[in-house]
């Protein structure tokens, strides 16, 4: 066992690593040291827990070290970048599961003894179990829409957010009463634990895909506020301060995420965007979308000094993003300047794109911000749009329009716009994007690495 101060100082150090961390993580270039730095505070904190005598087992703890440490390397090693926004769901679902059972576990010694918790524990207990298991269900549910496992759609019902209130307000009330008198819940403990876990699914499945990031930034902040209840339970520091990180944390990227949208978390949560409509069909009377050839579209190439390349979920569906640096390096090259243009909000999770970008070592320097790349595109010849379909949408810029409002990146207003997509089909908001029938848009149909691939022959050849 170590002294309470030097397991104090620990904590404190792993605290300074975790706000470093997260200070990395805010730029791309930094991002990989910022990872390292909150990992070795993470170490360090499990450390000093572990060397307290009073909550270790060296059976239970090397058993667990075990089987976590083989399954999170299969997990690093066989799970494709496109399915990290799934991972990660799945992350932020552990991380709720883990804290309710410790919560749940502490409450039942409890009930073994005589003596019951304070106020502060019980509370704690509560939340700590009710905020896990919202995040674990909930977690499921995205991780079945993100995978399509499940419809991807919203999923409404007549009187749902009634019922949701009505069920949020009865298992509120049930944690109260619980706090109070924790010796005497027993079987409303398990009542509160099915309740919270029905919470998780029923509060998900009206959020359509559109709105997954913006959900699993939310999920993640869940996670960290029920580990920081369950450092109150177990009286533990360093995982009130790491929970509190990463609780803060995610609610301010979830309000980013939300203002990247130009929406409102409560929007996001009740507004049941994406869910089948009449705007699902617009376009079809919009006109006729042209199909172009890569040959075609290196004819222009021949001629461009600039290019935005704006990717988005159906470049990592593909995993085009290494072809497409051989793109971007063959026109550069040619004496033709090349950017990324990234939205907030391109792809299934916060930071999607960059990812991928950067696992392909596109340069951190070439990737802009939308605020920034938008009033270039005016003077862009080619805009090339790679998957990408509601960030890229001009009925944004619509009043009355489902997605009217939300910051877009202004590809409309490049010389020429090119766009690869698999089909004509809308993206995860429902609706037909007009860009795709403009007179300077040119649609090239197929696989994104596909016709990238293509495209860099043509280009060569040309």
């Amino acid at each position: 066992m170590i002294p309470a101060e030097l397991q104090q100082l620990a904590y404190l150090a792993a605290a300074v690593l975790f706000i470093m961390g997260l200070k990395g993580l805010s730029s791309a270039r930094t991002a990989v040291r910022g990872n390292a730095l909150a990992a070795t505070g993470m170490a360090l904190a499990v450390a000093a827990a572990l060397l307290d005598a009073g909550v270790l087992n060296w059976q239970w703890m090397l058993a667990g070290a075990v089987l976590g440490s083989g399954i999170g390397a299969l997990a690093a090693t066989r799970v494709q970048m496109t399915a990290m926004p799934e991972m990660v769901a799945l992350l932020n679902g552990f991380g709720g599961a883990a804290s309710a059972l410790v919560a749940g576990a502490e409450l039942q010694s409890y009930w073994s003894g005589a003596d019951a918790p304070g106020l502060v524990v019980a509370a704690a207990i509560v939340l700590g179990t009710l905020i896990g298991c919202v995040t674990l269900t909930g977690s499921l549910i995205a991780f079945g829409k993100l995978s399509e496992r499940l419809p991807g759609a919203a999923l409404r019902y007549p009187g749902q957010q009634l019922l949701n209130g009505l069920l949020a307000l009865f298992v509120l009330g049930l944690g109260v009463w619980i706090t109070l008198e924790p010796l005497a819940a027993g079987t409303g403990y398990w009542l509160l634990v099915g309740l919270a876990l029905l919470l998780g699914v029923l509060l998900v499945l009206p959020i359509g895909g559109a709105d997954m990031p913006v959900v699993i930034s939310l999920l993640n902040s869940y996670s960290g506020l029920a580990a920081c209840a369950t450092g109150f339970v177990l009286g533990n520091s360093g995982l009130v301060i790491s929970g509190s990180l990463v609780g803060a944390s995610g609610l301010v990227l979830t309000r980013i995420m939300c203002d990247a949208m130009n929406r409102s978390l409560a929007n996001v949560l009740f507004g049941a965007f994406g869910a089948e409509s009449e705007t699902a069909a617009a376009g079809a009377s919009q006109g006729v979308a042209k199909g172009y050839t890569p040959e075609d579209a290196a004819v222009i190439f021949s001629n461009a000094r600039s290019c935005v390349v704006v990717p988005g979920y159906g470049m990592a569906v593909a995993q085009a993003q290494h072809a497409v640096r051989e793109l971007a390096d063959l026109l550069e090259s040619r004496g033709i300047r090349v950017q990324f243009a990234v939205h907030p909000v391109a792809g299934r999770m916060p930071g999607h794109m960059n990812v991928l970008l950067a696992e392909a070592d596109v340069a951190y320097e070439k990737l802009v911000e939308m605020d920034d790349i938008n009033p270039q595109f005016a003077e862009t010849d080619v805009a090339l749009v790679i998957g990408a379909n509601d960030v890229v949408n001009p009925q944004a810029r619509e009043a009355g329009s489902a997605i009217s409002g939300m910051p877009i990146l202004d590809v409309d207003r490049a010389q020429h716009v090119f766009v690869i997509k698999r089909s004509m089909n809308p993206g995860f908001a429902g609706i037909q994007n007009p860009l795709f029938f403009h007179d300077n848009t040119m649609m090239i149909f197929g696989d994104a690495k596909g016709v990238v691939l293509s495209l860099v022959e043509a280009v060569r050849a040309y």
